[in-house]
């Protein structure tokens, strides 16, 4: 039995999902919290963030755009949207890449380094680079030097937002990846046929990005990466989990409590926001909103909440419930209810209980959206995950090689978990801590999460936006873990690490490689030398 609250098929010219009338806003009937300083910043913040969503030019067909650091995951993907819809599309990189070849068969000019000659030689009428490019690049410079509007990634995407009828946006500090690629993979497979934007590579679509219906259904992720997501617009935003990270952007957890909150209140009335029951993060956020918009409820889209039977929010049960949960062979099988009545019936090829929330949030989405039950089902017992999201890579030596973009502490925490759920004998983990800056301010956080590991070899930080300030090494780690009775070692290069390894692995065992791509590539590596 199903309940058949959305509408199915993709509409040309009407809303789908369920009726927005049925709905009713959480906060209501509940009492706020005393927050007056944080509440003004968030109104101040909401009203200033939705003046700039505006493109200094026509994004219409032949406008020519070129990408700074075309090669990057997001910008390779925004520029493969962009000539879809018949944008002149160029850009460079500092290296070429895969990722950069295919964007040179679709027609798009691809140049090595960096040179304001592409400027001259292109004529843009807008320029696009990402965050890691700053105003002494020579193509900047030439732009500026020519009176050409020059946009960072996150402007550009939300402009591209514009362009479609239904946008989904979905956030949070962790699993922002795996979510949108569900979602996603439901609307597919309910012929929605949505574009969709990822942070990282999905094997149903050969790339980081699909191209759907143009003007209709977009999906993407909204990073809160230097505030980026206060950029975009939504009419489904979904706020997965808060948690204090990318601390070169936020002082603390409150400053992202209050990005996470502004980013909710750009979400149109006629909108809706998908948050978890059970999540601190967010039920403090849900406060300073209720505070924020005191009794003008109607600034406030539709709230649409997941979680266990017993998870509340603001009192308030969840309107998409997992029921049932068991796990079969390593991997979670669950009932879905939402609004009291039976869904979907889900069984998932990913593991861990992080990947039932993550699942449970991608179900609300395209539930709001025109996914089905069916849809749900099938296209989440077919989902094996996205690119270095618990991605099992191979074997070495009998041993299941598995690599995943596990940077923040609670992260590696899920993963660890999601492994421990799977047969094995022994879990062997190397790990690559991901900026200076996040590796000090969450040293103690990083200790606690791996202590438990049976033997864990730590490689050097990576950063390819930090200098190097001397005084912070992975060798730190792993001395005080060991100082805590934990197991660990610090190894520089492929060939130590691939050493240490063999020393102690056998056939059963689970390798996992967690970290940026610049780890996860030795997982590869390694393999190719079983």
């Amino acid at each position: 039995m199903y309940a058949r609250r959305s509408a199915g098929k993709h509409a040309a010219k009407q809303r789908i999902g369920p009726d927005p009338e049925e709905m009713t806003p959480i906060l209501v009937t509940l009492p706020a919290v005393s927050c007056d300083k944080i509440t003004t910043e968030i109104k101040e913040g909401a009203s200033d963030m939705s003046e700039r969503q505006s493109s200094p030019v026509a994004l219409t067909p032949g406008v020519r755009v070129f990408f700074i650091g075309i090669g990057g995951i997001s910008m390779a993907g925004l520029a493969e949207i962009s000539r879809s819809y018949g944008f002149e599309v160029a850009g460079s990189d500092r290296h070429t890449s895969p990722r950069t070849d295919r964007l040179a068969t679709l027609g798009i000019t691809i140049h090595s380094g960096h040179s304001a000659e592409w400027i001259d030689a292109f004529s843009p009428d807008l320029v696009v680079h990402t965050a890691a490019v700053h105003e002494d690049n020579p193509e900047w410079i030439r732009a500026r030097a020519l009176g050409i509007p020059v946009a960072d990634r996150a402007d550009y995407l939300g402009w591209l937002n514009q362009l479609f009828r239904q946008v989904v946006n979905i956030s949070g500090t962790h699993g922002k990846t795996t979510t949108t690629a569900m979602c996603a993979s439901i609307l597919v497979q309910a012929d929605v046929d949505p574009t969709v934007h990822l942070g990282a590579e999905l094997a149903l679509f050969g790339s980081s990005v699909r191209l759907g219906q143009p003007g209709e259904v977009m999906v993407s992720e909204a990073c809160e990466y230097m505030k980026s997501f206060l950029r975009f617009y939504s009419t489904t935003a979904a706020i997965l989990n808060i948690d204090y990270d990318h601390v070169d952007t936020y002082a603390n957890l409150d400053e992202v409590v209050d990005a996470f909150a502004t980013f909710a209140l750009l979400t149109p009335p006629e909108g809706t926001l998908v948050v978890p029951a059970f999540d601190p993060g967010v039920a403090t956020m849900m406060d300073r909103l209720a505070d924020t918009v005191e009794d003008d409820v109607d600034r406030l889209p539709r709230i649409v909440s997941f979680g266990m039977p017993d998870d509340r929010l603001r009192g308030t049960p969840p309107t998409v419930v997992c029921t049932g949960l068991r796990y079969e062979s390593g991997f979670p099988c669950f009932d879905v209810q939402i609004e009291g009545l039976p869904y979907a019936s889900i069984r998932l090829r990913v593991p861990g209980e992080h990947n039932v929330k993550n699942a449970l949030a991608a179900i609300a989405c395209a539930w709001l959206n025109g996914g089905t039950p069916e849809a749900a089902e099938q296209a989440l017992a077919s989902y094996t995950g996205a690119e270095g999201r618990f991605d099992v890579r191979g074997t070495y030596r009998g041993a299941t090689v598995i690599s995943d973009y596990a940077h923040h502490p609670s992260a590696a925490r899920a993963t660890l978990q999601a492994a421990r759920t799977l047969p094995h004998n022994h879990a062997w983990v190397v790990f690559q801590p991901l900026t200076f800056s996040r590796t000090r301010v969450l040293f103690d956080d990083f200790v606690e999460a791996l202590l438990p590991c049976e033997y864990v070899i730590f490689s050097e930080i990576f950063s390819d936006r930090e200098t190097n300030p001397g005084d912070m090494s992975s060798s730190m780690l792993a001395d005080r873990v060991n100082d805590r009775g934990g197991h660990a070692v610090f190894a520089k290069g492929f060939e130590e690490i691939q050493s240490l390894l063999d020393a102690v692995v056998s056939e059963g065992d689970l390798i996992l490689v967690l970290g940026p791509e610049d780890i996860r590539e030795f997982a590869d590596w390694l393999i190719a030398r079983a």
